[in-house]
């Protein structure tokens, strides 16, 4: 009679092999998916506030006008429970979920257990980088200088966050994608409504927006803020000639 006890143990293993390789195409579509998120829409709403249920609030607001990438920083209390939170109501489809101010691989481990598709640092974390590269998470290191843009690149950065935009303008983005027009660049800090455009045509692929955005939330105008959202969107796609 023959051995069929063989031939099971390596359909079993072949069945299991071809899951772990379904399971991390699916991971790569999903970071494909919210890169594209990211780029296409040009803007990532950022929630910093000290109030945890503010933020959920000012998610709202900005998914409700049209966010497509929201990042929650762990400045935030509770940070990690709101993105699980998040996670729960919004679908990858619909709003991509973002960690913030990740300063080391701990924290954005947690990050990413609780839900975020995207990590953002301030600054470069090599930690960071590997663990992020490892599960298909896009990182995304804040950067000041041209030898910052390029470590972060040949660490795996997906996009560089240009921090502290308002000390560097839109200069410092055109001036860096002349030797490096690969690099896509995402400014944060001193982003506004009045300059957008010109961050966008200085080169940028996308705009990192806080307190500019999310101001209204201080007074209970939520409303602003979708508003407000809205007229990022219009403005960068106006800016790119797409609208």
């Amino acid at each position: 009679m023959a051995d069929t006890s063989a031939s099971s143990n390596e359909g079993g293993r072949n069945h299991d092999c071809d899951t772990v390789v379904e399971k991390r195409i699916d991971m790569t579509n999903v970071k494909l998916h919210v890169l594209s998120r990211i780029t296409e829409s040009g803007l990532v709403a950022i929630v910093r506030t000290d109030n945890s249920n503010q933020a959920s609030r000012i998610v709202e607001a900005c998914a409700e006008g049209g966010a497509a990438a929201i990042e929650i920083t762990f400045t935030v209390p509770r940070a990690a429970a709101i993105i699980d939170e998040l996670a729960k109501r919004f679908s990858t489809q619909e709003l991509a979920l973002g960690a913030g101010t990740v300063l080391d691989p701990e924290t954005a481990r947690i990050a990413i257990l609780a839900g975020a598709q995207f990590v953002v640092s301030p600054s470069l974390n090599i930690g960071t980088a590997r663990l992020c590269n490892r599960y298909q998470i896009p990182y995304l290191p804040g950067a000041g200088t041209i030898r910052d843009i390029v470590e972060s690149m040949e660490a795996g950065a997906d996009i560089v966050k240009i921090f502290p935009g308002e000390t560097l303008g839109p200069a410092f983005v055109k001036a860096a994608k002349a030797p490096l027009p690969q690099a896509l660049l995402m400014p944060t800090g001193g982003v506004s409504i009045d300059n957008a455009a010109e961050w966008i045509a200085a080169g940028s692929a996308a705009l990192g927006v806080g307190g500019n955005l999310t101001a209204g939330a201080k007074t209970g105008d939520f409303k602003s803020i979708t508003d407000l959202t809205r007229r990022f969107i219009t403005t960068i796609a106006e800016a790119r000639g797409k609208a």
